[in-house]
Order: structure tokens, then C-alpha cells, then sequence
């Protein structure tokens, strides 16, 4: 036994070097029959290996060890085990029931910390661990925005268990309450909300405000809308450490509060369909079966929040076809306003509002005189609108703009004359009794290999608003179409704009179209939308790189959302103006949907020698940047007027169809200080004026006046004329217009004889008048309009007129 000490020793020093208990109960019977061992293989005289008795010692710790904890009546999943030192000084003989009363008391600690764990189960695992929370925070809003109230919230991402100063201060994202699980910070949390207008919801907020937090971010918690102030000084009496500024908008929306609303009506369901409060008032009494209230938790299931006030079920008794046809037309006049009110709730596109054009008694006023207009972009929004479902915005629909978007069969022009002139006069097919003029211009058209060299300036908007789909990614292929048409002497420079604006390539020759395109594909949206400063460099661009006797112009590509600098219609008309005088053309590309502000691009392209297209797919890309290139880039003449003098024998009255915003003054005629409209190679243009015959009485003429000094007298003989017709236009780099003058006969044809043309055109323009819910027709029938858009759709080898008439049938459907 003389090598027990040093065997004692040596095992006390691996205990204390090991991580686990070094000793267990039972120690002492185990160490008995190693020293037992130990004693038998010492009389034997045999040589025992130094690391045999530890490894023996090492297994029956592990077995008895394991033994010990299969032995428990709980298993226990401890994800952080405390583990506890023994420290045993190799000096000193181990006291053995110190040790094992050491392990013993940490074990029991270990058990009791995660029974006390079981005690409060966890419902949700999640490896996040709990942060301090600050009171919740109230919205300050700033001018046109809203910002969150200087309280920061501190975290301890440490987790040294003290705040101090490496703990720096993080923003709130989110605050959860889960009840007895206590706060947890969570992500990407799915809620509903619920508006609250009201005024006395403020009473079922009592007691109940704390830890509602109301946020103002992109999802629409926070509306700038008008309330009651009450609401403002209500919440901020209850809500702890909370700020509100007196110019906090009212209309709060409370997270989590499903039952909170600002109204306590019940929900209406009639056979079994949920319906209204008219509807109900409408029903016949004599018509109701049955009438159940019902206020029960499980109808939440059935018809979610709307039922927190509870049913009422309204049972009614067979009804009459009629009755049928009345109730099913009241649901559908009230789906049509919910569904403009959500249009307009979510949509913050912009149009010009415009009054149709009236009847003129031609006795009175025998002249009139407008531009001409070749933009196309109201026809293709307007198909976005209706292929999307929604509601069509009646200032959207510009009906010169739907007329001009299909091309005509009008001949070309002779004798040097830069475009060719067509009249056509038959029947209003809306307005049995009128006649309908049409007048159509036909652009020569110029081959590539004539046209000019062409400096393009391309204006693109970078901003934000841009970061969508249907706008920035499409508008880089839009410009590859376009590219594609360019030849080598042609030039392409590139400006972009977003809170400031910047040139990302220099004039650059359209043979190094790798270049160009490599230059498009690295652009991409963010920041604000400073579209004057971006006009500003793209016009200095064009014109320091001019070309005499060339094609200069710019093509701008945005969704019209101008924020920075010149942003409003009369600050953007003013700069255009300016800028149009230096001789660079305009073309504007409008993209996307939900902030698309069409009030804008249309005012730069009407003072800028420009045109304006929508461009809302590729297909609509390839037409107005593919196939109608030279049309849509070459001007052939500019400041193009018309001006139509009616004669009183054959015209009691008339009115011009659409181009509203076009109109000119009589005088203007001959001003050549006056802006009209370009027009380019191979481009048409039509216009419509609706006759009222002299020998028609009809509804829409507007009352005579007796003149006492002024009398209308033809004594001339002009027997069959019905007008005269004039036109002005200048050359694309001059300053003095030309004239031309037609005469118009008439005529007493019916719309059977017309051309294919004229039934289309009119067809077209009898779609806008409905989509305009205009009041100087009387025929609004949809399946009437589809009738002679089909007979009027002739040789239609590319499918626009064919894609109208399934518009048409789209738009039929939806009115269902």
C-alpha cells in the first residue's frame, strides 16, 4: 500500500483538470474495492500499467453516473447545463463527504431551476430572448410625413446584464403582447386593423390603452385624414410617456382591436347574402319571411369582424322576377360606389378635370379653332384600367386621344404637301337624328434612309416611385425597342434624375448600342424626384450637342410624380415653355399605376412640341417605339391649327368631340406666336364634330337668343357647301405657318353607306362618351357600340381594332 498516497494523489489531480462532479454517492464502496484491487494485484507482485487504475476508476464514474440520472423520475432537457468546480488542492487529502455533499447540492439546484422552468410551459419556442421595452411610442408627424417621438428604446445586446454606455440605442420595430409569455420582440408579424372615425370610440379605449402602439409606416396603419380632435386629446390623456402634436392627423387605425370600429351597426345578411342597410329599407314588408337577431362569438367565424355587433338575418319569401331584377340592381349600384370609394381610397393617381364640349348655335358662333392632337396615351390607360378590373377615371378618357391611337386609311398627300386631307359626313350613330363630320389628316410618310440625324437626350426618372415592375424594369426594355431603330449617325446621351440629376452617358453613336444598353441595365430606383432639374440638364445636353437642319429631341420616361424643385403643373408648364423655344422636341413615356400622374406628362407634352404615349406592357412598347417610330420621333410639321367655319344655311349647331384641352382661340388661327401640335412621318390624326342639322329639332340645342344689332344673314349663294375647312402649320425648323384650305359638301348619306373608317372612329368615340357618362347622347348601349365597331374593323392586319372590340366585351363583363 506504499503507492496509495501517490495514487491518491494523482487521481485528485485528474478529478479537479475534469469538467463534471468528481465524485458521486457511492464513492466510498467504490474506492473500497479499488484499494482491494489494487491490494490483490500488489500481493500477486505484478507489474500494473499506471493509467489502468484511472481508466477504472474513469468507467465506473461514467456507469454509476448514468445510472444515476436514468434512475430519475424526470427527464430533463437542460440546453444550458450549469456545470459546478470542485476545486481539490493536491496537497490535502480529499474529504469525501465534503465533495459528495458539493455535487450533490449542485445537482439538486440544477433539478429545481428546471422545474421551476416546467412550471410556466412555453407555448411557442423561440430563440429570442426578451429585451426591456419602453413605453410605447406616438407619431409626431413632420410637414407631409410622419416621424416617431424622441424616446429611444436602449437594448443590452451585451447581455452583460448591465446598461451602460456599449449599449447603444435601436429603434422599436415591433411589440407583440403574448399574455403570460410576456413581451417578445417578433418580426413580420401578420395583424388586422380596424379604422376607427368616430369620436366616441374613444370611451371603449378607457382602461384599455396601454401598450397599443400606433405606428405610421408604408402599410397604411397611419392615414392622413381628417377626424375629430377628440380623439387626439382623448388618446393622449391615457397613453403613458406619449406625445402628440395638435396637427397629428385623426384617423387612427388600433392594431390588435378587431372589435373597435366606428360604428356599432350589425351586419345584414338577406337570404343568406350579406348585404346593407338600403337594401334592407328597400325590401317590401310584405316580402319578409323572417327576421333573426343574433349575437353570438361563433358568427366571427362565419363573417369575421363585420359580425362583432352582432346579425341580423333577414329570411324573405319567394320573390318576383321583377323583385328579383330591382334587388340585384340596387347590389349592384352599391358594389360600384364601395368599389370607387376603394379605388379611390388607394389610388393617388392625377388627372385634369374637363367639361365636356357643348352644343354652339352656328347662327352665333360659326368658327371654331383647335390644335391637333396625336397623343395615344389615354387609350392604352384606360384598356390598363379595364383589364385590371378597376373603375375607369372619367377625366382619363380623352376621346381625341382613343381616336388618333388606331391608324387610317387616308391617302397620301401631293404636290409637295407635307399631309393630305379627309372629310367624311354621315350619320351620329348615338344620336339617330345628327350627323357626324370627320376630318383626318395623313402624315407623308419618309423613308429611314431620308430621315434626319437624330440626337436623343433619354430624361429617365430613378426615383423611388420608379422601383415597381411596371416601371423602371419595363422602361429599360421599352428603350432597347427604341434603340433597335437607331441607326450609326444617330446619338443617344443619357440623363437620369431622383433627388438630383446627373448625366450617366455622354451623346454616345447608336452603333455602340452594347454601351448604351450597358449603361440602362445598371440603373436603378431610389430617392426622391427632382424632374425640373432633370429637364433642365437634359435640355443643355440636347443643345449643346444640337444638330442644324437634325432631329433633336428629348424623351423623357417617368410616372409624372415630381416632388423637388419644379413640381407643380404650372411650375412644369412655365419651365416647358421656356425650354421649347430652343428647338429640341419632346416625347414623354408615361409607366405604372397607383401614383401615375397623367395631369403632368400631359401638360409637358401639349407646351413642349411633344407626345405623349402610356406605355402599361411590351406589346404597347413595340408599337409606339418599334412600329410607329418615325412617326412618334420625326416631326414633319409643327403647330398644326384647324379652324372649321359652319354655314347657317345646312348647320343649326355643332360640337367638337374631345380634344377639350386643345381648344384655341379664333384669333390664334393666325398667330404664329401660338403653340399647336406637331406631326410626324406617316402619322394621322382625326377629328369629329357632331351637326345638328338645320331642319332637326332636337333636345340638345342650346336656347337662342334674339340679338337686337347682330342679324346672320347669307345672302350669298354657297348652295351645297357645309364648311370650310382651313389648316396652318409650319415646317419643323421654321417660324412663318402655311395655309391650306378645303371645302366640305353636303351630303345625306346614312351610316350604312360609310366607310370602314368612319364607323370605326365613331365607334371608338361612342365608347368614350359612355366611359365619360355623357350627357349629350342618347344611345349608351354597349352591345350597339360592339356591333359597329365589328362592322367597321375592315382589313385590321396588325389587331388593334380587333384588340378594342375584346375591350369592349372586358368592359361589358365588369358592368355585369
Amino acid at each position: 500500500m506504499e503507492n496509495n498516497h501517490d495514487i491518491d494523489k494523482k487521481f485528485n489531480e485528474a478529478s479537479h483538470s475534469l469538467e463534471e462532479p468528481a465524485t458521486f454517492p457511492g464513492f466510498d464502496k467504490v474506492w473500497a474495492k479499488v484499494e482491494e484491487k489494487l491490494d490483490k494485484k500488489e500481493d500477486k507482485k505484478r507489474n500494473v500499467p499506471i493509467w489502468f487504475p484511472y481508466g477504472i476508476a474513469a468507467s465506473l464514474i461514467i456507469g454509476l453516473g448514468a445510472f444515476y440520472f436514468i434512475n430519475k423520475k424526470e427527464i430533463v432537457d437542460i440546453s444550458k447545463p450549469q456545470i459546478s468546480q470542485n476545486k481539490v488542492s493536491p496537497k490535502v487529502n480529499p474529504k469525501v463527504e465534503v465533495i459528495d455533499s458539493t455535487v450533490k447540492s449542485n445537482i439538486e439546484m440544477e433539478i429545481a431551476v428546471v422545474n421551476a422552468q416546467k412550471e410556466n410551459q412555453v407555448l411557442v419556442y423561440s430563440n429570442v430572448v426578451p429585451e426591456p421595452v419602453k413605453a410605447p411610442n406616438i407619431l409626431v408627424p413632420k410637414q407631409g410625413d410622419y416621424a416617431v417621438a424622441s424616446n429611444p428604446n436602449y437594448m443590452e445586446p451585451d447581455h452583460d446584464g448591465v446598461l451602460d454606455k456599449d449599449d447603444e440605442p435601436q429603434e422599436m420595430k415591433e411589440v407583440v403582447v403574448t399574455g403570460a409569455l410576456g413581451i417578445r420582440k417578433k418580426q413580420n408579424a401578420t395583424s388586422s386593423s380596424n379604422q376607427i372615425s368616430n369620436s366616441n370610440i374613444v370611451q371603449s379605449l378607457q382602461g384599455s390603452v396601454a401598450g397599443v402602439k400606433i405606428s405610421s409606416n408604408n402599410n397604411g396603419w397611419l392615414y392622413n385624414q381628417s377626424s375629430n380632435n377628440n380623439v387626439v386629446n382623448s388618446i393622449q390623456e391615457q397613453i403613458p410617456s406619449s406625445t402628440i402634436s395638435g396637427s397629428l392627423p385623426q384617423n387612427i387605425l388600433i392594431r390588435g382591436a378587431g372589435s373597435l370600429n366606428g360604428n356599432n351597426q350589425a351586419l345584414i345578411v338577406i337570404d343568406g347574402m350579406v348585404s346593407n342597410q338600403i337594401a334592407l329599407t328597400k325590401l317590401n314588408p310584405q316580402q319578409i319571411k323572417s327576421v333573426d337577431v343574433l349575437k353570438e362569438a361563433a358568427l366571427t367565424a362565419l363573417y369575421g369582424s363585420r359580425a362583432a355587433n352582432g346579425v341580423v338575418v333577414v329570411t324573405t319569401k319567394k320573390l318576383s322576377r321583377k323583385e328579383k331584377k330591382a334587388f340585384k340592381k340596387l347590389q349592384k349600384v352599391q358594389d360600384s360606389i364601395n368599389r370607387s370609394k376603394q379605388i379611390q381610397q388607394y389610388s393617388s393617381e392625377e388627372y385634369d378635370a374637363f367639361v365636356e364640349n357643348p352644343f354652339e348655335l352656328t347662327k352665333n358662333q360659326s368658327v371654331s379653332t383647335f390644335s391637333i392632337d396625336v397623343d395615344k396615351a389615354a387609350y392604352s390607360n384606360i384598356r390598363r384600367m379595364i383589364n385590371n378590373g378597376e373603375v375607369v377615371n372619367k377625366n382619363a378618357v380623352r376621346i381625341e386621344e382613343m381616336i388618333n391611337y388606331f391608324k387610317y386609311n387616308y391617302p397620301q398627300p401631293k404636290n409637295n404637301q407635307p399631309f393630305s386631307i379627309n372629310t367624311e359626313y354621315n350619320d351620329a350613330p348615338w344620336n339617330p337624328k345628327h350627323k357626324l363630320l370627320k376630318i383626318g389628316l395623313q402624315g407623308k410618310n419618309i423613308p429611314m434612309d431620308k430621315l434626319p440625324s437624330s440626337n436623343f437626350v433619354f430624361l429617365i426618372d430613378v426615383s423611388g416611385s420608379m422601383d415597381a415592375a411596371n416601371k423602371l424594369p419595363l422602361l429599360k426594355s421599352s428603350f432597347k425597342v427604341l434603340l433597335d431603330q437607331l441607326r450609326p449617325q444617330d446619338k443617344v446621351g443619357i440623363v437620369v434624375y431622383a433627388g438630383s440629376a446627373g448625366m450617366v452617358l455622354p451623346p454616345t453613336s447608336a452603333k455602340e448600342k452594347d454601351k448604351v444598353i450597358e449603361a440602362l441595365d445598371k440603373l436603378q430606383a431610389g430617392g426622391s424626384t427632382a424632374g425640373g432639374q432633370g429637364i433642365e440638364l437634359a435640355y443643355k445636353l440636347a443643345q449643346e450637342n444640337f444638330i442644324k437642319g437634325g432631329n433633336n429631341r428629348v424623351i423623357i420616361a417617368t410616372d409624372g410624380d415630381f416632388n423637388v424643385g419644379a413640381s407643380s403643373t404650372g411650375d412644369l408648364q412655365t419651365l416647358i415653355e421656356e425650354k421649347r423655344k430652343s428647338g429640341v422636341f419632346l416625347t414623354c413615356l408615361g409607366f405604372g399605376m397607383g401614383n401615375f400622374k397623367d395631369n403632368h406628362m400631359e401638360t409637358l407634352a401639349n407646351k413642349g412640341n411633344g407626345n405623349y404615349a402610356y406605355i402599361d406592357n411590351m406589346q404597347e412598347a413595340n408599337k409606339f417605339l418599334g412600329k410607329e417610330f418615325a412617326g412618334s420621333m420625326y416631326a414633319i410639321a409643327k403647330d398644326v391649327k384647324i379652324q372649321i367655319e359652319f354655314n347657317p344655311k345646312f348647320v343649326k349647331s355643332y360640337r367638337l368631340i374631345g380634344y377639350e384641352n386643345r381648344k384655341l382661340k379664333n384669333e390664334d388661327f393666325t398667330n404664329d406666336k401660338i403653340d399647336a401640335g406637331e406631326l410626324g412621318s406617316g402619322h394621322t390624326v382625326t377629328a369629329l364634330y357632331e351637326v345638328i342639322p338645320n331642319d332637326v329639332n332636337s333636345e340638345f340645342l342650346p336656347k337662342e337668343n334674339d340679338l337686337k344689332y347682330t342679324k346672320n344673314t347669307n345672302d350669298e349663294n354657297f348652295s351645297d357647301e357645309l364648311a370650310t375647312v382651313k389648316f396652318r402649320y409650319k415646317k419643323p425648323d421654321g417660324d412663318t405657318s402655311s395655309e391650306i384650305i378645303q371645302v366640305v359638301k353636303n351630303s345625306n348619306e346614312s351610316i350604312s353607306s360609310a366607310s370602314d373608317d368612319f364607323k370605326f372612329a365613331s365607334s371608338v368615340a361612342w365608347f368614350g362618351l359612355v366611359l365619360r357618362n355623357s350627357n349629350l347622347i342618347k344611345n349608351k348601349s354597349l352591345v350597339d357600340i360592339e356591333k359597329l365597331s365589328k362592322k367597321g374593323k375592315g382589313n385590321d392586319e396588325e389587331g388593334y381594332r380587333s384588340e378594342f372590340v375584346r375591350l369592349l366585351e372586358t368592359y361589358k363583363t365588369i358592368q355585369k
